[in-house]
């Protein structure tokens, strides 16, 4: 057993080691082409290679669908560059070596461009090569340099911004942390490759630019040579010559021409993900206005008398043709969008069936309903993200709060606005927006440098000022320091505020049923004693849910039920169960609100008003006096305001009696101020005393 597993440890580290001497090799034996001689055959092989690899990494680029799936680009071009210059120099050694012995001295491809470009007349073959190289090197090389300096200079400006729309996705919810160090992996990845992009572009700049030289090089030193040591008269050396140097050149132009075009296909398109060819038909062939017009221009150029009637005519018709398709099918597709949105309108044209209790369907407890402009957010066939970032805020929400969300119905509703969305928990709207779901929304996060063209607006969950921007300005945005969002991202993020500020109404028995059940998996005595025994299933609801109503989470289901077996022999009272377990839970409940702090900044009451809510809440004295509990609400509002400018919890500490009835007095009113008992605290945590409420 032994000898097979060495041979193939072997035969592995053999293989390793020949996968990772390739790319070394292959450099040297291109460097190996400037110094040793090589016969015309070698050349032809050589030159046929470099255009049939130059070929298929232009075809690459067309068909990869985001420029970061060919990210070793930079080196592919470097590589290909390298080659290219290899073969110039050999084939200028052949040449002026051997060119006396007539055009086909440096091989049958040199001869035959040669003889193709040139064409009888060598001032044309010249003018010719002359003209490709300065396309190449002025038009396309420089523009995609430029491009890949400024995508560079961008992409690194907006670097931050985009690791802060990250993070804020990973805290919303709207990813895992694997997605969201992935996506910290391409933001690095896009940075790196730009950047490569902009120093590899001055490769083809620099080869563009040597094939200019190389080919007077080779003009002038083949009649010096031909002239002075093979005594050729000037015509013959000429001809002979200039048919060699202008095949050779051409043939390594070509080659440089196709990178060059694949460098500025490369670094002009769009970062998502998208294919080439359905795209360039969408965006360019696919406005119906367009072709129309362009239809009738073509038209009215081909009835001018003297003009080329016959082609402009045709190219009108062909124009109007396509325009006529292109209306046909969107008339079609809005047809049968219409027919899917309204089940009520294709129920009615059948025969009408008998009722029957199918017909009451219960009332989904989480709902979302969209215009008709947003079901492409829906809609996976044309890239709607919606769902899979629902699924997501689902997710991140159950991990959460402690229970398991429910699924989130969709659902377009023709009676909205086009562009509007509402939320709705069990049937009744919470919330509603409105999106452009062809744009971004730009978050003004309090420090940006400098102001956005777009539509003004705000974001739906926190009322944050926003500019609605195209997507093409995302990148600029970013660099202002604004926080870049799609539409999806927006409703998604809405969403998870208003499930979290109604969790307490998603939480029903089911619910409650199955996290007992997942607590029984483990500790199946618990659950035993709880529930039926000791307290009514409804008494445990009510518990449950008034902690999500003080934002406290499930996920101590644990400690919830033992401290309700310890209290349930004494009181089913749900408030007084409530504070026992608040209680119970007070280390949890301080570690979600200051995290590992070495102590907690509180507000405390001052003693005359903890002893007029005291009275009002034994019923020993009167009721709060609206005038009393609106600068009560002031002040806390003040406070809350004072703690957030340092980046502090804002924390009210009061006594048991009183906290259940302050903390519903302010739920609403100052939702980011937590009330908490003294018996809530843990007695080894450091209290801070901030200020006293009057």
């Amino acid at each position: 057993m032994s000898t097979p597993a060495s041979g193939l440890s072997f035969g592995g580290v053999a293989s390793s080691m020949r996968s990772g001497a390739a790319a070394p090799v292959i450099v040297l034996a291109m460097l190996a082409m400037v110094v040793v001689p090589l016969s015309p055959l070698v050349l032809d092989a050589l030159f046929t290679i470099n255009i049939a690899l130059s070929l298929v990494v232009m075809l690459a680029v067309v068909y990869v669908k985001r420029p970061l799936e060919f990210s070793i680009f930079p080196s592919v071009l470097l590589m290909v560059t390298l080659l290219r210059l290899a073969l110039n120099v050999a084939s200028t050694r052949v040449v002026l070596l051997r060119g006396h012995e007539g055009p086909g001295a440096a091989g049958r491809v040199i001869e035959s461009f040669g003889n193709f470009v040139i064409g009888g007349s060598y001032a044309v073959g010249i003018v010719v090569f002359a003209i490709l190289t300065l396309i190449n090197f002025v038009v396309v090389t420089k523009g995609s340099g430029r491009i890949a300096e400024v995508s560079a200079r961008f992409i690194l400006d907006a670097l931050p911004g985009k690791q802060m729309a990250i993070d804020a996705d990973l805290n919303a919810g709207l990813l895992t942390r694997e997605d969201a160090k992935a996506r910290r992996e391409e933001v690095r990845e896009e940075a790196d490759f730009y950047g490569s992009m902009d120093g590899a572009s001055k490769f083809v700049r620099g080869d563009a630019i040597a094939g200019l030289l190389i080919l007077v090089i080779n003009l002038v030193g083949g009649l010096l040579i031909g002239i002075i040591q093979h005594d050729m008269s000037f015509s013959t050396a000429a001809e002979v010559y200039a048919l060699l140097t202008i095949g050779d050149g051409l043939v390594a132009q070509l080659p440089s021409l196709l990178v060059s075009t694949a460098v500025a296909m490369l670094v002009t398109r769009a970062t998502r993900e998208q294919d080439m060819g359905p795209a360039v038909s969408k965006q360019v062939f696919g406005h119906k206005r367009a072709l129309i017009v362009a239809s009738l221009l073509l038209g009215l150029i081909g009835i001018v008398p003297g003009m080329p009637n016959l082609p402009f005519l045709v190219l009108s018709a062909v124009l109007g043709y396509a325009a006529w398709k292109l209306h046909k099918r969107q008339t079609a597709a809005a047809a049968e969008l219409a027919d899917e949105a309204s089940p009520e309108a294709k129920a009615a044209n059948q025969s009408v069936a008998e009722l029957s209790w199918d017909e009451v369907r219960p009332v989904e407890p989480l709902g979302l309903e969209v215009g008709y402009k947003l079901i492409a957010l829906v809609d996976k066939n044309q890239g709607g993200e919606l769902l899979a970032r629902l699924k997501g805020i689902r997710r991140k929400l159950t991990q959460d709060l402690g229970f398991l969300i429910p699924a989130v119905h969709v659902r377009d509703n023709l009676e909205l606005a086009p562009g509007h969305y509402r939320i709705m928990v069990h049937g009744v709207p919470l919330a509603s927006g409105e999106l452009y779901a062809d744009r971004d929304l730009a978050l003004d996060p309090g420090r940006v440098f400098g102001p956005l063209e777009g539509i003004p607006g705000k974001d739906p969950a926190f009322g944050l000022d926003a500019v609605w921007i195209p997507p093409s300005q995302r990148a600029h945005a970013e660099s202002l320091g604004y926080t870049v969002v799609d539409a999806a991202t927006v409703v998604a993020t809405h969403l998870s505020h208003v499930v979290r500020e109604r969790a307490s109404e998603l939480l029903g028995h089911d619910e409650v049923q199955q996290l007992l059940a997942s607590v029984g998996k483990t500790t199946p005595k618990l659950v035993e004693d709880l529930t039926p025994k000791l307290l009514p299933l409804s008494v445990v609801v009510r518990v449950l849910q008034s902690l999500l109503a003080e934002k406290v989470p499930l996920r101590q289901m644990r400690q919830i039920v033992e401290a309700l077996l310890e209290h349930g022999s004494h009181t089913q009272d749900p408030a007084v169960l409530t504070a026992a377990v608040r209680t119970a839970l007070g280390r949890f409940i301080v570690q979600e609100l200051n995290g590992m702090a070495p102590e907690l900044p509180v507000y405390t009451l001052a003693p005359a008003l903890e002893r007029v809510l005291q009275e009002s809440v034994s019923g020993t004295g009167t009721a709060l006096e609206p005038g009393l509990a609106e600068r009560l609400h002031q002040n806390l509002s003040d406070c809350v305001v004072q703690q957030e400018g340092k980046g502090e919890p804002a924390v009210l500490l009061v006594p048991g009696t009183i906290r259940a009835t302050i903390a519903r007095l302010v739920r609403h009113s100052v939702p980011a101020l937590s009330v908490l008992a003294y018996t809530e605290v843990p007695e080894d945590k450091r209290l801070r005393l901030v200020g006293s409420i009057g």
